[in-house]
């Protein structure tokens, strides 16, 4: 029953573009830098900065990474050189990093099989020390507060998780911070895209971290890798990076605007809108999937089912009180996927006691552990988009008849956001912006409002010239060439680099007084597509 459920996975951190994106170029315009000075255009940010795609860093990737892309137009209005970490290692446009493992190589869709899967090869990138300070500061994986934490490309720190590779590969010292590299460029612009990690990875990894608005703990140096940062902390930190000052945490820091560089700030989009969340349906169980293909089978599936499994639970917790939780299977539609809901009350002592008498001690308790917070998927529900290689698949160490995730045993925390891990998020992502929106007030920077921009992108965007672009994933050669996102499920294509970079320019016109031309998405990459893998 693996990957019967969805096929293809391509898409993104998708709060991307302008509601009314500006493809074209004037042929007769009179281009301008207005108020701004891009002599010295720095980015900082971490992997939507850096040019990530496709699952990893990949020197063609890299090319095509939004601030790259507005040097070139910043370029007609007296902007200086721009310089990005070098990845000319990567001869064969691979990604990954070589040694190190979950850095594999690029997603592409193999032509042959139609499904996404990383391309063959070897990374030949290494983590060989550039030490120079680059204009693109992006480090994927980066939190607010790494750009701020001495030793965050120490090679000496990833075994104990306390350094990104990314940063090692360029860190000017193994005690320099991301910002303090930025801040030595001298910048006289800047663009700031910080924070969406701060959530996302929480978000990503189905709400198995912890919330810090609700621990109420301050200090990030305790946090895990997939935990919420406290809303105090994040507006805090991101004040140092734009405004500088003196922290206990972090010593004195000199800011991005404290000399009086302009610049760009973007909000968060809601990370949960995106199609990483939104493509794996919520009841794709149908007779013919759980037939492998035949109807006829899945029927006679369905009645097994609901006869040795569904039944039994649905009369044993009507009669707790909690009969909504379990419904009977259908043969004619689709059926929701079964889920474990840690925010519900935990029935595993009564269903014990009520399956005792038919199934013996032993296994009543292993049920009553199993399905004591058990229940069907609703729309309310986020299924994970890695969570379709799951659906169908055995639980370690689980016999039959209960070794069919999704359908016999319950996905788990990992696999699915429900309701109340959605609130989590929506709530630290509305504070954080609106610590973005009142620091960048206070410098008179301008912002990038992608948290806004996000709803109008799901439901597709139409160009000037007529071109409609989406955040559906790829479903063949009709579409190929609308798809704004990359096959990772989070991180634009170039394409879709390319209709941001025009939103941050609509931005600076408009903020700046600006008159500088924009980039025509259509004549940049979307999918990767490999004839055979």
């Amino acid at each position: 029953m693996k990957n019967k459920f969805i096929y293809l996975s391509v898409l993104a951190m998708a709060g991307l573009v302008s509601c009314e994106p500006e493809f074209e170029n004037e042929v007769s315009a009179n281009y301008t830098a207005g108020e701004a000075d891009f002599s010295s255009y720095v980015a900082v940010g971490n992997s939507l900065t850096a040019g990530y795609m496709d699952g990893t860093m990949y020197k063609g990737g890299q090319a095509n990474s939004f601030p790259n892309l507005l040097s070139q137009q910043f370029a007609t209005v007296g902007g200086g050189a721009f310089t990005q970490p070098s990845y000319e290692e990567d001869v064969n446009n691979l990604g990954g990093i070589a040694g190190i493992p979950g850095f594999g190589t690029r997603r592409v869709i193999n032509f042959a099989t139609s499904a996404p899967e990383n391309i063959a090869g070897t990374p030949t990138i290494t983590l060989t020390a550039q030490a120079t300070a680059y204009n693109n500061m992006g480090v994927p994986g980066a939190k607010s507060f790494h750009l701020l934490a001495p030793g965050y490309g120490n090679p000496a720190g990833l075994a104990l998780g306390q350094a990104n590779p990314y940063y090692v590969r360029h860190a000017t010292s193994t005690s320099s911070t991301v910002l303090g590299d930025a801040v030595s460029k001298n910048p006289t612009f800047f663009t700031n895209w910080i924070g969406a990690n701060d959530i996302l990875s929480y978000a990503t990894t189905g709400g198995i971290g912890v919330d810090h608005n609700i621990t109420g703990n301050i200090d990030p140096s305790t946090y895990g890798p997939n935990d919420i940062t406290n809303s105090n902390v994040f507006a805090g930190v991101y004040s140092l990076i734009i405004n500088g000052g003196t922290s206990p945490a972090f010593g004195t820091v000199t800011g991005l605007a404290q000399n009086g560089a302009k610049g760009v700030v973007a909000t968060i989009p809601s990370v949960t809108s995106i199609p990483f969340f939104t493509t794996v349906p919520f009841n794709p169980l149908t007779a013919a999937s759980l037939g492998a293909g035949n109807a006829a089978n899945g029927a006679l599936a369905i009645q097994q089912l609901n006869a040795q499994l569904y039944g039994p639970l649905k009369q044993a917790l009507t009669a707790f009180g909690a009969g909504s939780r379990i419904n009977l299977l259908n043969t004619t539609g689709g059926n929701p996927l079964l889920i474990k809901d840690e925010s519900l009350t935990n029935l595993s002592a009564q269903l014990t006691a009520a399956f005792t008498p038919t199934l013996g001690a032993q296994t009543a308790a292993f049920y009553g552990s199993v399905f004591g917070q058990a229940r069907q998927a609703t729309e309310a529900d986020l299924v994970l988009l890695t969570t379709s290689g799951v659906i169908g698949t055995a639980p370690a160490g689980v016999p039959a008849p209960l070794d069919k995730f999704g359908v016999t045993y319950p996905l788990q925390d990992q696999h699915v956001l429900i309701p109340a891990e959605q609130t989590a998020i929506a709530s630290a992502t509305n504070s954080y912006n609106a610590a973005i929106k009142s620091i960048a007030a206070s410098k008179g920077l301008a912002v990038a409002d992608m948290n806004a921009i996000l709803g109008v992108l799901v439901n597709g965007l139409r160009s000037v010239n007529g071109q409609i672009y989406t955040a559906n994933y790829f479903s063949g050669a009709a579409t190929e060439n609308k798809v704004l996102f990359s096959l990772d499920g989070v991180h634009p294509n170039a394409r879709g680099y390319a209709v941001i970079a025009n939103e941050i320019i609509k931005v600076i016109n408009n903020h700046y007084k600006s008159n500088m031309p924009f980039l025509n998405p259509s004549y940049f990459p979307g999918i990767n597509v490999v004839a055979t893998n």
